[in-house]
């Protein structure tokens, strides 16, 4: 979409409909302004021409950066996909949980304990969205207080953060009801596999509109964007977890789910996802793009 500005200016407008989460102001065939809809709500460094940061100079910046928010959410979406995954894989490997003394109690609990970081992190990026500066030549109010939640509807961004909060708490419901043991078929189809199915389904909603946020499109292949890299595998990561809670649906026929094994591989699968995406925020924060 392009559309005329004063000063014989051009602005570009781009985004997956009905969104727009990319705006680029030229004027004589230069940029003279850049906004893109994740780099304002996380207040991601700009690349400017010329600059050049060396890898080794972002790592070392990125591994250790406590005083910013995006730090904070990397480290424990990472640290809450990597006890997810830590779950999956001793319950794929119940010798390995024998050998490590732990009872098939304690491999649950890791997952509990899982959840609590991903719902920490989940807030933070919800907190961040609700008070992400407004884009250049819109007026923000003036005085204006800090907001919990938030409320733009328009925002992909905002609305993949306040999908995904509600999503983490029903993992915490599932996960805490799946340490009662002694609940039948029906009880463990309300208390623990309705929480983790109606969680997915936020999840992939989530992260499917924080990747058409990132990559300004429905679907797009950006091997070179740092950004499209930490959606995409965010993406892939809830995509395993809604096929492991169809998987895991309990039949009155079955104890527990109907198919564990294969539900298990893609509760691995979709952590591995997640750490990776979550990892990849840390640079995402300091190389300019």
């Amino acid at each position: 979409m392009l559309t005329s500005s004063p000063g014989s200016s051009v602005l570009e407008q781009q985004g997956p409909w009905p969104f727009i989460t990319r705006r680029v102001a030229r004027r004589e065939g230069q940029i003279v302004s850049l906004w893109r809809s994740r780099h304002q709500r996380k207040g991601l460094p700009v690349r400017r021409t010329g600059q050049i940061l060396l890898l080794e100079v972002a790592l070392s910046r990125c591994l250790w950066m406590p005083l910013e928010l995006n730090w904070w959410i990397g480290v424990l979406f990472a640290l809450g996909s990597l006890l997810f995954a830590l779950g999956s894989w001793l319950s794929l490997q119940p010798l390995l949980a024998q050998q490590w003394r732990l009872s098939p109690e304690a491999v649950s609990r890791v997952f509990l304990l899982g959840s609590i970081p991903f719902t920490t992190a989940a807030y933070l990026q919800l907190f961040q969205a609700a008070n992400a500066p407004l884009p250049s030549g819109q007026a923000q109010a003036h005085g204006q207080h800090r907001r919990w939640f938030g409320w733009k509807p328009r925002d992909p961004g905002w609305l993949s953060c306040a999908l995904q909060f509600p999503g983490t708490l029903l993992f915490n419901l599932n996960t805490y009801n799946a340490l009662n043991t002694g609940l039948d078929w029906f009880d463990q189809e309300l208390m623990v596999w309705a929480p983790d199915l109606l969680g997915s389904v936020l999840f992939l909603a989530s992260g499917y509109l924080a990747f058409i946020d990132s990559c300004h499109a429905h679907w797009a292949w950006q091997p070179r964007s740092l950004s499209w890299w930490v959606t995409a595998m965010n993406l892939i990561g809830c995509v395993g977890f809604m096929l492991s809670a169809v998987l895991s649906i309990v039949l009155p026929s079955t104890v527990g789910p109907a198919w564990p094994t294969a539900s298990l591989l893609f509760t691995l699968a979709g952590a591995m996802g997640f750490l990776i995406g979550s990892l990849l925020m840390l640079p995402e924060a300091v190389v300019p793009s």
